[in-house]
């Protein structure tokens, strides 16, 4: 049955579009496509393996909007409710703004956490393995520059 992002992606969307809860974890997703017959497990826990492939289809979803850019249609947010971790999963097109603001901290904390992981392996590299070590490498972390130029070819083209 359906497995692929795409195929898992117009899961979400036939969800969205139902009139159940929205915005939606991938779980109470995941339970109305199989309620629904729209998606049969392989081997494994059903649920689960469902929500893991909702989200990673949702995370892969991508729109084009009124101004013509690709942006990321569905956005996660981490929750506790009743002692229990959730994932609440909203469209940028209807979703909250609360929810849209903690979405995009979030994925900005995972942009700094990798950026942190970027300089200790190379202040690593350069105080461990570097061969030439009056010439370490240096990484620029401030992305003005790199945004502001990728902007400018964007509206070029």
């Amino acid at each position: 049955m359906h497995h692929s992002p795409k195929e898992m992606q117009q899961i979400a969307n036939q969800y969205m579009q139902s009139g159940e809860p929205w915005p939606a974890t991938a779980r109470q997703i995941a339970e109305w496509a199989i309620r629904n017959k729209l998606w049969a497990p392989r081997p494994a826990s059903i649920i689960e393996q469902c929500a893991e492939l909702l989200s990673r289809a949702m995370r892969e979803e991508y729109i084009t909007d009124p101004q013509g850019r690709t942006v990321r249609a569905k956005h996660v947010v981490p929750m506790e409710k009743n002692d229990e971790q959730l994932r609440l999963w909203a469209d940028i097109r209807t979703a909250t703004r609360d929810h849209m603001e903690i979405a995009f901290a979030q994925r900005r904390q995972q942009i700094v956490g990798d950026c942190r992981q970027l300089k200790v392996d190379v202040d690593s590299y350069n105080q461990n393995a570097n061969p030439d070590r009056d010439r370490p490498i240096q990484i620029e972390f401030d992305f003005t520059y790199d945004l502001q130029e990728i902007e400018a070819l964007a509206a070029v083209r």
